[in-house]
């Protein structure tokens, strides 16, 4: 009889570097975009152990009350305002402003490990992907299952998860992870409206239905470093539901041409290199305002 070997002993290592060589040869840039309000205390690992991966490193501040627009601010990040309306707002913005050719999103609690980011990123430069979920069904979470609400959010999320699968014939496991990487254009093009954190299941849905390749990598979810968070599944349980049904089942996703979708981005945000250096200038975007770096000591 022939003994099988584990999965983690027959797939190659994960990638602790980027190669950002392209499949047609161009040098692809990395904008690291991290939303964020009141994660003074947490940010500054997060932080530094996402720079080197970043060619841009993009923080979108909900108007914090603590230090951390200072910490970003000192560590060389790009620190914006967003309009105080919620997470999916910050990531509208991050979107609108950020000048990479792929844009990593991660969360500023402690709760992703930036170590993860050659992984999601790498099946995008190989041209094998446009979007790459993190999945914590298939990296393990420290935070679905000790608490009710734990509970919930994991049901939920699995609920949608399977809607999404059996509709559109496919086998994701995680649709709700904050922890991801899409290619700009793509990020552009969905046209993003959610506010608050349904903005992850939105783009999942929208990517799928605009027919844009989606994957999954496994990511680990660890307990947030400090504090509480103020998201309560409980509280936003109907934005929720209401999201799901409404981009699953009713949205349609507007026609565009293969291999047209960096023209059609371009159409829709109005957003180019040298314009999204300027506040306000994508629809996305809100506010936008940029803060100004620290000086160098």
């Amino acid at each position: 009889m022939t003994d099988f070997l584990p999965n983690w002993y027959t797939q190659p290592a994960r990638p602790t570097a980027i190669n950002r060589q392209a499949s047609d040869g161009r040098e692809v840039r990395i904008s690291v975009i991290v939303p964020c309000r009141n994660e003074g205390r947490n940010i500054r690992p997060v932080l530094e152990w996402a720079a080197p991966y970043a060619d841009e490193l993009l923080v979108v501040d909900g108007h914090s009350s603590d230090d951390t627009r200072a910490i970003a601010a000192e560590l060389g990040a790009t620190v914006l305002l967003d309009n105080g309306k919620g997470k999916g707002d910050a990531i509208r913005v991050g979107i609108a402003h950020a000048v990479g050719d792929i844009l990593v999103f991660i969360d500023a609690d402690g709760s992703h490990d930036p170590r993860d980011i050659p992984a999601l990123v790498q099946p995008i430069v190989d041209g094998r992907a446009d979007h790459v979920s993190g999945s914590r069904m298939l990296g393990g979470s420290d935070e679905l299952h000790a608490t009710i609400n734990q509970f919930v959010r994991l049901f939920g999320s699995q609920v949608i998860t399977l809607s999404i699968n059996y509709t559109q014939g496919l086998s994701l496991t995680d649709s709700q992870n904050g922890f991801r990487a899409i290619r700009a254009e793509v990020a552009r093009s969905l046209a993003l409206e959610s506010e608050i954190p349904t903005i992850e299941q939105e783009m999942v849905i929208k990517s799928v239905r605009s027919g844009y390749r989606i994957c999954e990598v496994a990511t680990h979810e660890y307990v947030r470093s400090n504090g509480e968070s103020n998201f309560r599944v409980l509280d936003v349980w109907f934005q929720f539901v209401k999201s799901w049904l409404y981009y699953l089942f009713f949205w349609r996703p507007p026609k565009r041409v293969t291999g047209s979708v960096n023209a059609e981005s371009q159409e829709q945000s109005g957003n180019t290199a040298e314009e999204a250096d300027s506040p306000g200038t994508h629809k996305l975007s809100g506010s936008g305002e940029q803060i100004p770096k620290a000086s160098s000591r």
